[in-house]
């Protein structure tokens, strides 16, 4: 893996993006923003399967005026989505939210946006730049690609809230397109020296969107880009924080909660390798700590991987050996196999 880009860090209320501060993880709330109730409740549960950031959709007055009671009922910062009317994100601010992202896409009006620049200034509050190419500003140029008017979006926006003394920003390139994403977001950390937020936007369910989203997200963090992740999912907001963590861990670059070291199995295996580790996969959701868990269903791979994790189990026609740190600790029956691991892990 590449060195980190280094880039300069804000502070998005007690959280710190970019410099030499750990990668982070963030998500959208799913739920209408003026149902207060709902909202806080999607953004707790976010909060307990590790979210560290959380953006929530103000498309009108009545949403910003709820922002406030949000804000106050959760514990990690609260990032207001502005599109289209500057004034949200005025009454935003007032609200008490923590970040801004702002879409130079279809809010164009310098006058505008130098409102909200100079409101945020005097609260000290981050906004980013989120460029997507499916709303991009119009150009006169048809020959630019859309790679060449995200940066260039992105850099007119950029140089206005240079020009009114804001340092305070990230800034974001999104598109559906995977090589798109990975080209604009190269050519944009050449250029500028604020934190980068990866996503590859309108990725999909979570099944296709992950694959999607890890293969942008990890290629660019692969080469040491990216300061803040979101695997923009169509699906519950918790499954886009789990594949962010999943993506970062298989980079060595997080260590929060557990890996599952499990075989495809084949036709040597002798028991459902499927169901077993189906089963612990759902019982490992509960679980922070670090910890490397194998399930193996041969005798190929099984004893080798178990041995190398800190919990694992090699299943054979009827009986299994746990392993802990190394060494075997007992052998147990089928029908043993899912409470005796877990069992495991627990002593850990």
């Amino acid at each position: 893996m590449k060195q980190r880009r280094i880039s300069k860090s804000v502070n998005i209320g007690n959280v710190t993006i970019g410099g030499d501060a750990p990668i982070v993880v963030q998500s959208m709330a799913k739920t209408d923003t003026r149902d207060v109730k709902s909202t806080v409740r999607q953004v707790k549960q976010l909060e307990r399967c590790g979210c560290q950031l959380v953006r929530v959709a103000v498309p009108d007055r009545e949403a910003a005026e709820a922002l406030g009671d949000i804000k106050k009922a959760i514990c990690i910062p609260l990032i207001a989505d502005i599109h289209f009317d500057h004034r949200l994100a005025l009454a935003a601010i007032d609200a008490g939210v923590d970040g801004l992202r702002l879409n130079p896409g279809n809010i164009r009006d310098p006058q505008h946006i130098k409102k909200v620049v100079l409101a945020a200034k005097k609260r000290k509050i981050p906004i980013r730049i989120g460029v997507n190419a499916g709303s991009l500003p119009p150009t006169k140029d048809a020959r630019k690609t859309t790679v060449e008017r995200m940066v260039e979006a992105t850099m007119h926006e950029l140089d206005l809230l240079e020009s009114l003394d804001f340092g305070l920003i990230k800034v974001s390139l999104k598109a559906f397109d995977v090589p798109e994403t990975i080209e604009a977001n190269r050519l944009i950390a050449k250029r500028i020296p604020y934190p980068i937020h990866l996503g590859i936007t309108e990725s999909g369910t979570p099944r296709r969107g992950a694959i999607r989203s890890a293969v942008g997200i990890g290629i660019l963090l692969w080469e040491g880009i990216g300061d803040t992740i979101r695997v923009s999912l169509t699906g519950d907001p918790r499954e886009e924080v789990s594949a962010g963590y999943e993506i970062l861990k298989s980079l060595g670059l997080s260590r929060r909660g557990p890996t599952l070291i499990s075989c495809p199995t084949c036709g040597r295996a002798e028991v459902d390798v499927v169901e077993l580790a189906s089963a612990v996969d759902k019982k490992l959701v509960r679980i922070e700590k670090p910890i490397k868990v194998a399930v193996m269903g041969c005798v190929v791979n099984g004893p080798g991987e178990a041995k190398n994790a800190d919990v694992g189990i090699a299943c054979g026609k009827g009986k299994g050996v746990i392993f802990r740190n190394g060494k075997q600790v007992c052998t147990v029956n089928e029908n043993e196999f899912l409470s005796a691991l877990m069992a495991e892990i627990d002593r850990l």
